[in-house]
């Protein structure tokens, strides 16, 4: 299926099928999904990967990644930040790891409305949302991580708490479906909004050269209408290459596909939906032949790097034509108006 349309304004390069089609060359019969061939796996970016299988509408692939995780899941209800060939590289356990689960669930519960697969993936949720939550502080805010000995590391990450923000959403929704009340979640919410929102110098300042730090708090929806207005505005001259796209980092000259959409999705969340198609339009031929996506490239020099074609990359180009074109019922997951705190509204009006 091509998509096609006045936003775009190139030779319609967006193949959902061709992009949806590598994704399942990647996949292992166990059902991971590493970056790349032979790349590692880190929860968080399975499932980003499982949400663009959810659009191509290849369920059976989706499923088979989620049960990967409840299979790897941690006792304590955490994972491992990341594996090789379904074995522990890197022992850390990060907490917008652990609760990011929960959006991948209420996306795929919007596109098929599959209540038993929720009740299914309940008790692995459950647990990474507990696990998620367990390091937040009196303030609201949530340390990233343990090391490999389980030593907290007393550090919270702006783009890593906005990812728990909209997962303690998604949760909640889940819940709220399942007929199940979550008053602990519930207070983490209003907690780490209300962090995001009026304490964000709390957050490690170190990691502001990222420009995952400037927007997620605006795609999670824990910053929307004025506040969302002036933190964009403010900061786009600092990451945005105007007709490229997003910086990864705003000191090097190195666009990414990844956050570039992620960009759009943050810009349609809080209404800006045609500047969001502009961005959107710049990486439509940032393709190779087969049309699936860059990784990213440097600039002015368009040096592709790096090489490897990768999975979550692909699918999170997918989610931001799904967010501007609707084209599944999960399309306004991150539209603020969808959401009034953590009741998803479109399932009501």
């Amino acid at each position: 299926m091509a998509l096609k349309g006045p936003k775009i304004n190139t030779s319609d390069s967006l193949n959902i099928d061709s992009v949806v089609n590598f994704i399942l060359t990647l996949q292992r019969e166990s059902g991971d999904i590493p970056w790349h061939m032979d790349g590692k796996t880190d929860p968080w970016d399975l499932i980003e990967t499982a949400m663009g299988l959810n659009i191509g509408k290849r369920f059976e692939a989706s499923f088979r990644a989620f049960e990967w995780l409840k299979n790897m899941q941690n006792p304590d209800g955490s994972w491992y930040s990341s594996y090789i060939d379904g074995k522990p590289e890197d022992l850390t356990c990060e907490t917008h790891m652990a609760a990011y689960i929960s959006v991948g669930l209420f996306h795929t519960w919007l596109m098929n409305k599959d209540t038993t697969f929720l009740e299914h993936m309940w008790p692995t949720m459950e647990k990474g949302i507990n696990y998620g939550i367990s390091l937040q502080t009196k303030t609201g805010e949530i340390y990233w991580a343990k090391s490999p000995k389980g030593i907290v590391d007393p550090m919270s990450l702006l783009a890593g708490s906005s990812s728990i923000f909209m997962s303690l959403k998604c949760a909640l929704a889940i819940a709220g479906i399942l007929g199940k009340h979550k008053i602990t979640w519930e207070t983490a919410f209003d907690k780490l909004g209300k962090s995001i929102r009026e304490n964000i110098h709390n957050y490690n300042v170190s990691k502001s050269r990222f420009s995952m730090y400037w927007f997620y708090p605006v795609l999670s929806g824990a910053l929307t209408g004025e506040k969302a207005e002036h933190r964009i505005e403010k900061y786009w001259k600092k990451y945005v290459i105007e007709g490229q796209g997003v910086r990864c980092v705003s000191d090097q000259p190195w666009v990414t596909i990844a956050e570039t959409c992620e960009l759009v999705l943050a810009l349609y969340g809080m209404g800006r939906v045609e500047k969001a198609g502009i961005v959107f339009s710049w990486i439509q031929d940032r393709i190779y032949e087969d049309r699936t996506y860059w990784c990213g490239y440097t600039y002015p020099d368009m040096v592709i790097w790096p090489e490897e074609k990768i999975s979550w990359t692909n699918a999170v180009v997918l989610m931001a034509a799904d967010a501007l074109y609707a084209l599944t019922p999960a399309s306004g997951l991150f539209n603020h108006r969808s959401w009034d705190g953590f009741t998803y509204t479109d399932l009501i009006n």
